[in-house]
C-alpha cells in the first residue's frame, strides 16, 4: 500500500510503498477514504510539539473509510461498511485504568508506549488497521462526501467535555478559545445539544462574528481584552444571567488569567471542563481553595471522549442537528501530503477542513 511516513522529526512526510497491515483477532482493516490533518500538524512533525511519537511511522488520527476485513470477532461489521475510525486506543488489561493512545499521532505515558508499538500507524496510507471497538458505522454515503465525515474527529472532542460537564438544555455555557478548531466545533456541539445560551470568547473578533453569523442570537461573542478583571465582566455581561458550565480550549500560548477570567464567571454551583493545552507555569491555575469551597464549583480535567460518544455523534449528524456541510473543505492526494500540511497550518479556521485523499 502507499503511505505518507514521518521517517524522523524535523523531516518532510516521504510517500512510500509499504506492506499491507496484516489482520488479527479483535482488529479491523480498513480501506482510507479520507483522513483529517490538523492545523498543527506542522507542529508535530518538525518535533516543536514534542509528542510522544516513535518514528518511522504513519501519521494521522482517525479516518473515514470502508471495511476492507473483520476479525473472527466481530459480529456487525461488514466487507465494504462505512466506518470512522476513532483513533483514542485504550488498553485493554486495565479497565478502570486504562493506558491510552492516539494512533498514528502520540502515547501519553511510557507505560502505554507499548500499545503504541504495535497499533502504530495511522490514516495517511491507503489502509489502516485499528481495534475493533475503534471502528464504527457511519452508514452509507456519497464517497464524496466521506472528506466532510472526518469532522467527526474535531466534533467528538468538545462533544466528551460537554457530555462529562452533563450539559442540559437551556444552560448558558461559555466556550473560552472558541476561535480554535476544537472551540468553534464546542459551540455548534453545544447548540446542537440544546445550549440556551453560548458564550464565545476568544481574541479573533473575526472569527467570533462569524460564529455569530453561523449560529444566530444563541450564540454572544466577546472578544477578549487579555485583562482578567474586564474579561470576566465582558463575559458575564454576555451571559445575561448565571452561567451553568465553562469548556475551556485555550491553546498553549494562552495564560492563566485568560482561564480564570472564564472560571471565575460561573454561578454557584458551576462546573467547568478543562480541554485546553496550557503548558509550564502558566497550567498553574491558582483559584482559591475558599472561592472553590464556598462556590460549589466542580474544575474537572476531560482528554477526549469516551467510546459511547460515538454512536451519539453520529446519530446527530444523521439527524440533522449538526450540518457537517458548514465545514469548508479542501481535499489533497496522497502525494501531496506534505503541501495538505501546509495548507493546514496556513488556514486554520474553527470551519476549514484539510483532508488526504488517500
Amino acid at each position: 500500500m502507499k503511505a505518507a511516513v514521518l521517517n524522523a522529526f524535523g523531516s518532510p512526510l516521504a510517500i512510500e510503498t509499504l506492506p499491507d497491515p496484516v489482520l488479527g483477532t479483535g482488529e479491523v482493516i480498513v480501506d482510507v477514504a479520507a483522513a483529517g490533518v490538523t492545523s498543527y500538524a506542522a507542529n508535530v512533525f518538525n518535533g516543536s510539539r514534542s509528542y510522544l511519537l516513535d518514528t518511522p511511522v504513519v501519521p494521522g488520527p482517525g479516518g473515514v473509510g470502508r471495511v476492507r476485513a473483520t476479525g473472527p470477532d466481530s459480529t456487525r461489521l461488514k466487507v465494504g461498511d462505512w466506518v470512522f475510525c476513532d483513533s483514542t486506543i485504550r488498553s485493554r488489561d486495565d479497565i478502570s485504568n486504562p493506558d491510552q493512545i492516539l494512533l498514528g499521532w502520540t502515547y501519553r505515558t511510557e507505560a502505554a508506549r507499548p500499545l503504541h508499538t504495535y497499533y502504530h500507524d495511522g490514516a495517511f496510507a491507503e489502509q489502516m488497521r485499528a481495534p475493533t471497538e475503534n471502528v464504527a458505522r457511519i452508514g452509507d454515503i456519497d464517497p464524496a462526501d466521506a472528506g466532510r465525515w472526518t469532522a467527526l474527529g474535531r466534533l467528538l472532542v468538545p462533544f466528551g467535555g460537554l457530555i462529562a460537564g452533563d450539559l442540559k438544555a437551556g444552560e448558558t455555557l461559555v466556550v473560552n478559545g472558541a476561535t480554535g478548531g476544537f472551540g468553534g466545533a464546542g459551540v455548534a456541539v453545544a447548540l446542537a445539544m440544546g445550549a440556551g445560551r453560548v458564550v464565545a470568547a476568544g481574541r479573533n473578533g473575526r472569527a467570533l462574528e462569524d460564529l455569530a453569523r453561523r449560529f444566530g442570537p444563541r450564540v454572544r461573542p466577546v472578544q477578549m481584552t487579555g485583562v482578567e478583571a474586564d474579561d470576566r465582566r465582558l463575559i458575564g455581561e454576555a451571559a445575561g444571567g448565571p452561567i451553568d458550565m465553562v469548556l475551556d480550549f485555550l491553546p498553549r500560548e494562552a495564560s492563566a488569567s485568560q482561564v480564570r477570567a472564564a472560571v471565575l464567571a460561573v454561578r454557584l454551583g458551576g462546573r467547568v471542563m478543562l480541554m485546553g493545552g496550557l503548558r509550564g507555569a502558566e497550567g498553574d491555575l491558582g483559584l482559591n481553595y475558599n472561592w472553590l469551597m464556598h462556590n460549589e464549583t466542580t474544575v474537572r480535567g476531560v482528554w477526549m471522549y469516551r467510546k459511547e460518544a460515538i454512536p451519539r455523534m453520529i446519530q446527530m449528524v444523521r439527524g440533522g442537528l449538526i450540518d457537517l456541510t458548514q465545514y469548508e473543505l479542501t481535499e489533497f492526494a496522497l502525494d501531496d501530503a506534505n503541501e495538505a500540511v501546509t495548507h493546514a497550518a496556513a488556514n486554520a479556521g474553527p470551519f476549514a477542513l484539510t483532508v488526504l485523499r488517500p
